[in-house]
């Protein structure tokens, strides 16, 4: 064989060899952006439990009920009952969260009782 085809089979040999490796590291990527996502969620819904005991927590951290979804919880006081959804800077609420807001200024929500026989 000549020196051209074994250049062109060398070449050949070497584009195989980076695309493989180029769609191992891409899956690697995209494993690790999964992880690290995942990571992130339980740590905000670790941290949603600690918020009210935190220094600038507004209210009576002993009155706070948590619920964890859609809301994070529920905050009663002497005068007011108030639904609390934690945030980290810059977190948006999610279409379930905004829909209670919604419902919350909307006045519909009630009181009800239901005995069990």
């Amino acid at each position: 064989m000549d020196p051209t085809t074994w250049a062109l089979i060398i070449l050949v040999g070497l584009v195989v060899v980076l695309f493989l490796l180029l769609k191992n590291a891409l899956a690697r990527l995209t494993r690790v952006h999964f992880e690290k996502r995942s990571l992130s969620t339980k740590y905000g819904k670790l941290s949603e439990q600690f918020m009210p005991f935190l220094e600038h927590y507004p209210y009576d951290p002993q009155l706070f009920r948590f619920l964890g979804t859609p809301i994070d919880g529920v905050q009663f006081g002497q005068d007011e009952i108030v639904f609390l959804e934690f945030k980290a800077a810059g977190g948006a609420l999610s279409p379930a969260q905004r829909h209670v807001r919604e419902l919350i200024e909307e006045h519909k929500v009630r009181f009800e009782t239901i005995s069990i026989k």
